[in-house]
């Protein structure tokens, strides 16, 4: 941690709102990353940062400077987004790709491209949709960890920290995660080759 940093955690655990707001600043955009992989889309991702980033304020009097400013502020951000997918547990999720019905019409998402084809395109789109719907599948335990090491690039030792669970857990829920996707994911390509057939 620099100097700045404990600075900046000395001012805004006494209320100063603009040295919380240099001290997230470089922080705020992994936060939203964290939370859209957890969560899933946009809207709810914004949410959940914001929800994490004000619980910080509200708890940074509590930080003691155990663990790193980023793992504990990263640990909250993954607490949140799991705190509201339980409470949301029957919830259905809507693909970005689907069509969008209002009162004026239905709304499709167009992609544009000089270089790739339609089919391509359609193809990439259909190949991440099958991954986040995937992701989306797992257990939160195995979820977070495959967000934050596979797509957010965490050390196995950060997301120890960020998820408050001993080294030898975090690796097995990754080992256990990574298959569950690649089961998931081989049983949805085997599925979507039987319904071209």
């Amino acid at each position: 941690m620099s100097d700045l940093e404990k600075l900046l955690i000395k001012k805004s655990q006494s209320g100063d709102v603009e040295s919380f707001e240099l001290l997230i600043s470089s922080y705020d955009k992994r936060a939203y990353n964290i939370a859209y992989r957890i969560m899933g889309n946009d809207e709810d991702a914004k949410d959940m940062a914001q929800d994490a980033l004000i619980r910080v304020f509200k708890s940074l009097k509590d930080f003691k400077g155990q663990a790193a400013f980023s793992t504990w502020l990263y640990r909250i951000v993954t607490n949140v987004c799991l705190d509201e997918l339980r409470r949301r547990k029957n919830e259905k999720y809507v693909s970005i790709d689907s069509t969008i019905h209002t009162d004026s019409g239905e709304l499709h998402m167009e992609l544009c491209s000089d270089k790739e084809t339609p089919e391509s395109i359609y193809e990439v789109v259909e190949q991440r949709e099958m991954i986040r719907k995937a992701i989306r599948e797992l257990n939160e335990d195995y979820r977070s960890v495959i967000v934050l090491r596979d797509i957010q690039g965490f050390s196995y030792e950060e997301i120890s920290g960020i998820l408050s669970c001993s080294l030898g857990t975090v690796k097995s829920r990754i080992n256990r995660g990574r298959a569950m996707l690649r089961d998931k994911l081989k049983a949805s390509m085997e599925l979507s080759r039987e319904n071209i057939v």
